[in-house]
């Protein structure tokens, strides 16, 4: 079941979808590349929001305002989840985690790696029992130093690729060589509308080797067997 990690399409929440007929367009566009089920990972920044609580309802209106009339009924919800400075702590985070899973995307920060920033990883790792999902590592190749990248590759973690991973021989490398050392990798869209930043599974299709996007899909079929509440 071809499965989108990492994407903006609930309308509303951040600088994705702008607006509800956006969202069904970029829907659109995924079931046409053969996308089957879709992770909506809107941002989630503690330090903007009012609370959690909040960001879950919008979240769920969000959700709410596309499902009737999505190409795509299999949405589940997740949120990618900005690594700051005490977001471990924050009371009932863990239902950011990706729906009915154990996995959570987390997104570092673009600047030079800190300690920090691993002690939070730690921390929603083994106080909360959650499997870490980082997002679109390939990205901090240019921001990170080589001994932080292998910091990174310290973690027992699955490490998400964006479909556009091949158009870069320095990311693709990257990708092989974690392929290699026997990590699990899963990949994602990272779509925020239908034009700059649009869908782009075809892309990935293309130059990816099928068993590794099996692979990739089967991480998540439990939760492709769930009934929530918007099935019924």
């Amino acid at each position: 079941m071809l499965t989108d990690y990492h994407c903006h399409i609930l309308p509303f929440m951040d600088d994705g979808a702008a607006d509800v007929e956006t969202a069904l367009e970029m829907i659109e566009i995924m079931k046409e590349q053969g996308v089957e089920r879709i992770i909506a990972t809107p941002h989630f920044y503690a330090h903007e929001e009012r609370s959690l609580t909040e960001y879950l309802l919008r979240r769920e209106d969000a959700l709410d305002s596309v499902w009737d009339t999505a190409a795509i009924p299999n949405i589940v919800l997740g949120a990618e989840v900005a690594i700051e400075h005490g977001i471990s702590k924050i009371q009932g985070i863990e239902q950011l985690a990706i729906e009915n899973s154990d996995m959570i995307l987390l997104e570092l920060p673009y600047r030079d790696y800190e300690d920090w920033m691993s002690e939070e990883i730690n921390a929603v790792s083994s106080e909360l029992g959650l499997k870490v999902i980082l997002a679109h590592v390939h990205r901090y190749l240019q921001y990170y130093s080589p001994e932080n990248i292998e910091k990174l590759l310290k973690f027992d973690a699955i490490f998400q690729f964006n479909n556009d991973v091949f158009l870069v021989p320095e990311e693709e490398e990257f990708l092989e060589r974690l392929l290699k050392s026997g990590r699990k990798v899963v990949f994602g869209s990272d779509a925020h509308n239908t034009e700059s930043r649009r869908p782009n599974w075809d892309m990935l299709t293309e130059k990816c080797d099928s068993e590794l996007l099996k692979t990739s899909d089967e991480l998540l079929e439990p939760a492709s067997l769930i009934v929530t509440a918007q099935n019924i």
